[in-house]
């Protein structure tokens, strides 16, 4: 990456990096449906013990947030990561092992690999997204962070891709056919790990820890003849931040001002569970089953609303400055609930369909229709924006916290989401999507009713939010300052401050803009 300059390289990194997190969901796609994987780890298909093993690995990523956003603030961005990507590598490796030779005591070693890595890929979605907006180089932060998470669908598509391509190549009673997709994950953590060194660490982490030398050396590297005036914008922030520490107990204290906004972060990756998606991702095979498709057409099927999913992802990073984040969010709840109530009348259609004498085709294709459209929605409306938020509606000195609570809370919800599921698909077939219908429901009115919009706003105004909500009594955005907050300022004279990132701003005074 030497050839790059440092926003380019801090893109990449930090895109390449999230795309660990959709790496998993593709990969335990189809080895949940391997027949000697199952037979290694000693569980039938139908069995509880299938979340179990997935799901554990989202308590990983709930601690791995907290260790590891600590480390970051402590010991510096650049380390944290480099150790979040060696947990990763390290816990994927364990999971290759797992029953290798010798199958007594296979599961303990997978579940025990998939904390691991658990830890290291919960520290990176804690990390990346503080390190990447410190050093920025877009000031849209929204198309910017939609960006990153189109290389999650990247790599969800490639796990699921290697996945498909070693079944049919070796079969489901092949141990390769599950061990090869898992190793092959360690092309992300290794190639970073060898990068790390060469990113630049952020100069903010210097002088929040009074390494006012350090910050001024990697502002001339980073920034040249331009570095001392971005020093000296630097120092000014921090000394009106200092003393302005926050506790995670200060962010859990009713009446603390913080405490509203950690609430909204936790709803949003609560609602963004109760979609439904990260079940959708990781059982994907099985979803088209239940309408009535064979294995190998199921398998097809799925891979190719992955890549409809990547590519529908563009639309979330050129609508969601455009829009907002609350509109999106709305709007992708109404399709998606939508969807969902369509997907569980044909699935009753399909799984009946010899009863009702209906082609098998009939029921098929709405339901093909109905997924294909949910995924997209979900994607341009629920992705990126639920880890945009925390980055956005908290002060500089709370977030961090905010970013590892938001990892806690994804992990925690997810474990639950996917945990259940297999258990739904068991015992409820094609009602599961009436389920998903319901909770989306939920979702899109809760964040009608509670979320404010943050996009074209700085973040001292995004705060000025929940000042605005204590003295009008109430959390509900339509109460607040007029109905202000439910959408976004198109006005284009607010004061820069935070929201322009370092990089942009050194852009804009080079070339005098």
């Amino acid at each position: 990456m030497g050839c790059l300059t440092p926003t380019q390289q801090v893109v990449l990194f930090s895109s390449t990096a999230i795309a660990l997190y959709g790496y998993d969901q593709g990969m335990m796609s189809l080895i949940n449906t391997n027949h000697h994987y199952l037979r290694t780890m000693s569980i039938p298909s139908n069995s509880p013990i299938v979340g179990v093993i997935v799901s554990i690995y989202y308590l990983g990523c709930a601690a791995g947030a907290v260790i590891f956003s600590k480390y970051a603030d402590r010991y510096g961005r650049k380390k944290a990561i480099f150790l979040c990507l060696f947990a990763a590598a390290l816990g994927n490796l364990v999971m290759f092992v797992a029953g290798l030779g010798y199958h007594r005591g296979a599961r303990a070693v997978m579940m025990v690999g998939r904390v691991i890595m658990g830890l290291g890929v919960g520290g990176v979605d804690a990390v990346i997204p503080i390190y990447s907006a410190e050093l920025s180089a877009d000031e849209a932060r929204g198309k910017a962070l939609a960006k990153e998470f189109q290389m999650n669908i990247f790599g969800l598509c490639m796990a699921f891709g290697i996945n498909l391509a070693a079944t049919r190549g070796l079969g489901k009673d092949s141990q390769w056919a599950w061990r090869i997709p898992i190793i092959s994950m360690q092309v992300y953590p290794v190639i970073l790990m060898i990068f790390t060194e060469q990113l630049p660490e952020s100069p903010r982490w210097f002088i929040y820890h009074e390494r006012r030398d350090d910050a001024r050396t990697a502002l001339e590297e980073i920034y040249g003849e331009e570095g001392e005036t971005i020093y000296e914008d630097l120092i000014e922030s921090h000394e009106k931040e200092s003393g302005q520490h926050v506790s995670y107990l200060n962010m859990f204290t009713p009446g603390h001002l913080q405490f509203h906004a950690t609430f909204i972060t936790i709803m949003c990756q609560i609602n963004q569970a109760l979609t439904g998606y990260g079940a959708v991702s990781v059982y994907g095979p099985q979803i088209f089953e239940l309408f009535n498709f064979g294995v190998k057409a199921a398998e097809n099927w799925t891979m190719a609303n992955y890549i409809s999913y990547l590519i529908l992802m563009t639309f979330a990073w050129i609508l969601i400055d455009a829009l907002g984040r609350r509109v999106l969010m709305i709007i992708g709840s109404a399709v998606l609930t939508t969807c969902f109530l369509i997907m569980t009348l044909v699935g009753g259609l399909a799984m009946n369909s010899d009863r009702l004498n209906i082609p098998d085709a009939g029921p098929a294709i709405p339901g093909i229709i109905a997924l294909f459209v949910a995924t997209g929605a979900f994607g341009i409306g629920w992705l990126a924006t639920v880890w945009l938020i925390p980055t956005e509606i908290f002060p500089t000195t709370a977030r961090a916290q905010a970013a590892a609570i938001s990892v806690i809370v994804w992990g925690f919800a997810n474990f639950a989401i996917t945990l259940l599921t297999p258990i739904m698909f068991n015992n409820l077939k094609y009602f599961i999507f009436l389920v998903f219908a319901g909770t989306n429901a939920f979702a899109g009115i809760w964040t009608y009713l509670y979320l404010p919009e943050s996009g074209n706003r700085s973040f001292e105004e995004n705060q000025e939010f929940f000042t605005d909500a204590r003295e009008a009594g109430s959390w509900r955005v339509g109460k607040v300052e007029g109905k202000v907050y439910k959408r976004m300022p198109y006005n284009g004279g607010l004061e820069e401050g935070d929201r322009t990132p370092l990089l942009r701003r050194v852009e804009d005074q080079v070339t005098g803009d």
